[in-house]
């Protein structure tokens, strides 16, 4: 059967025509030895991919992408505090995830639940002189050990949640028991989020807060969230 010749082609129509893996087509469009789309915001022109060099691409993937539990594996040995199976993980993978978002790490994979990484790319982050520090910053909290670590009540969290002080960039399925009838989401937040909310907000009486006895109304239930910027 000859094969179909589009006129435009997108990410994945591309990686067919190629004969090249999904995670190397994003690694070399990273390295820029695919180029922007030029039929479209998302696809390529015939004479685009028909120039492309496939050998290329792969010899730029010469080996499998890592997972990101993998991959905070090796961030945990380069720190010198190993994850151990069956124990409370040093690095997770959300961590790696917020090195996604910070840029020093690019994500290979399509899959919203998991991501996939250059090997030698986590081998240069895990070379860095500050890993110790952005890990310590990224390192996940929930609600209960956010409060916690600002030392005011979970009733006062959930009002800075409100006023949009602080957001989340992942959640987390926990299950309670056997059943996934009860497993519900929890929310988590980065370290250096929290940690950046009292510097953000001085007009707070941080130390009036804290002094606030359970079941005592909050003094930021009385506060609104800032109005939304009027687009320019």
């Amino acid at each position: 059967m000859a094969r179909v010749r589009l006129a435009e082609y997108d990410a994945e129509q591309a990686t067919k025509r190629l004969r090249v893996s999904a995670a190397a087509f994003r690694w070399a469009r990273h390295i820029a030895l695919i180029p922007a789309p030029d039929a479209s915001s998302w696809q390529w022109s015939r004479a685009t991919v028909e120039v492309l060099d496939a050998d290329a691409i792969r010899a730029a993937m010469p080996s499998s992408p890592i997972g990101g539990g993998a991959a905070a594996d090796r961030i945990a040995d380069a720190l010198g505090t190993p994850n151990v199976a069956g124990e409370k993980a040093n690095v997770t993978a959300f961590t790696v995830r917020r090195f996604v978002d910070r840029g020093l790490l690019v994500d290979l994979s399509a899959n919203p639940y998991g991501t996939l990484h250059h090997p030698d790319q986590v081998a240069e982050v895990c070379q860095r002189e500050d890993l110790a520090d952005l890990v310590a910053a990224d390192t996940p909290l929930g609600p209960e050990q956010a409060a916690a670590r600002l030392r005011v009540r979970r009733a006062d969290w959930d009002h800075m949640v409100r006023l949009g002080w602080v957001c989340s960039p992942q959640s987390i399925k926990v299950r309670f028991g056997t059943s996934r009838a009860k497993a519900i989401d929890v929310t988590l937040y980065t370290t250096a989020s929290v940690d950046a909310i009292i510097p953000a907000h001085p007009e707070v009486d941080w130390e009036q807060l804290r002094a606030v006895k359970k079941g005592q109304r909050s003094p930021l239930t009385a506060l609104r969230p800032a109005p939304a910027p009027t687009p320019a």
